[in-house]
């Protein structure tokens, strides 16, 4: 699409930008007020001119495409016609796919659904005092839940890791922090016994001298330490933020954050139903390629940055490691288009409200919730990305509701498992 700017109306805006930052600049050597226009100019012309521009360009496209009644797809690219006496400028862009009648009674999606039990207080209330547990030295072997403190180096072919004395850590047995033949091999050991293990590591463990061989491992047990819980006492319950002390209350405290931990995990399964009939229905329609490609390397990235936050050795990055991923970007593109399809030809508007609880949920995982809270307040983008979520799950459930469905119960435990 070609467009055009009327350049007079740039210049007027760039005109009087220009004088509102004159009246109230500070340069050394003017008194303020009273900078010269070409100062300014000098100054800041460059920028606020750029500002403008960009203002006027998105107001232009976005009325260029309401006239012509076009639903884009993306961002545009935008560049300047080359030649052009005045403001004139190409438009790139794609546009949503027809997809007829959007006909969500035919979907037949399964809602599942669960309660928080008693059980699954007792439950939280252990895995509290698990993060509480003080540590305590025995004599006896090393067994599941005993902390270990360990000695090790190892041998691989030529190669000694440390090159010299040995490397020291504690690991918890049954936590899965060590490679698990290693973690294995430390049940059973006492304060001060040693063993060695051959492990074979994985081609793509993080430790190249590892990755792919069999290693001899030499391990000593340095101290082994068995693991004491706290009561469930008034300092307990009071260090939770329970300021009573009241045992009741902190269980009803404990029901309602597991009570919005189990809603986003419902929500995330309807959204995974609801997304599966969706793509099912729609699996011919031709998706806006650029699009796509754009998810598939986003989806790329994000896996890449997790590998590598993982430890994992990543090497070279190949230029076409996103077109592993252009199936899955295809369906989560396709999914996105017909949601916002669906909420422009019914009209759907945001939930205040809706938006209020979700950031509280999300709030409620930290430490302390009214930072995030504040965060997000301040913050335009993650508060655009809160929103868009909360559309998206309000368009969700508006087609499970209308869609044919059937409820499929669940426990606590199963409905947060993803």
């Amino acid at each position: 699409m070609t467009f055009s700017l009327p350049a007079e109306r740039l210049e007027a805006q760039v005109g009087g930008r220009l004088r509102e930052i004159a009246r109230g600049a500070k340069i050394k050597g003017f008194r303020p007020g009273k900078v010269p226009a070409k100062v300014i100019e000098q100054r800041f012309g460059q920028q606020v001119r750029a500002e403008i521009l960009d203002g006027m360009l998105r107001e232009g496209f976005r009325d260029a495409v309401r006239d012509q009644s076009l639903q884009i797809a993306g961002n545009p690219s935008i560049e300047p016609v080359e030649g052009a006496e005045d403001l004139a400028y190409v438009a790139t862009f794609e546009v949503v796919p027809d997809f007829g009648d959007i006909d969500v009674e035919k979907l037949n999606v399964i809602r599942h659904t669960a309660e928080v039990a008693d059980a699954d207080i007792d439950t939280m209330i252990e895995n509290l005092r698990q993060q509480r547990r003080s540590w305590n030295p025995v004599e006896r072997a090393a067994a599941e839940g005993d902390a270990v403190e360990v000695e090790t180096w190892s041998q691989a072919g030529e190669e000694r890791v440390p090159a010299e004395g040995v490397e020291r850590g504690t690991t918890v047995l049954g936590s899965g922090a060590m490679f698990p033949a290693i973690e294995t091999a430390l049940a059973g050991l006492k304060a001060g016994e040693e063993k060695q293990v051959e492990v074979e590591f994985p081609a793509d463990w993080r430790m190249p001298a590892f990755a792919g061989k069999k290693v001899d491992v030499h391990l000593k047990a340095v101290k082994v330490s068995e693991p004491v819980l706290p009561e469930v006492d008034a300092e307990f319950i009071k260090s939770f933020g329970v300021k009573s002390g009241d045992a009741e209350q902190f269980r009803a405290d404990i029901r309602t954050n597991l009570e919005r931990e189990l809603k986003g995990a419902l929500m995330t399964r309807l959204r995974r139903e609801v997304g599966e009939q969706l793509i099912a229905a729609y699996a011919e329609v031709e998706m806006p390629p650029k699009l796509v490609e754009n998810e598939a390397r986003d989806m790329a990235r994000q896996t890449i940055e997790q590998a590598r936050r993982q430890g994992r050795q990543i090497g070279e990055v190949p230029a076409d490691a996103h077109l592993g991923f252009t199936e899955q970007a295809r369906k989560r593109v396709l999914v996105g288009l017909i949601v916002g399809e669906v909420a422009r030809r019914n009209e759907l508007k945001l939930d205040p409200a809706r938006v209020n609880e979700t950031l509280r949920l999300i709030a409620s995982t930290y430490e302390e919730p009214q930072q995030v809270i504040e965060l997000y307040r301040n913050d335009a983008q993650l508060m655009n990305s809160l929103q868009a979520r909360v559309m998206e799950e309000q368009v969700i459930d508006w087609i499970a509701e209308r869609a044919q469905h059937t409820e499929q119960a669940l426990s606590f435990a199963e409905a947060i498992r993803q």
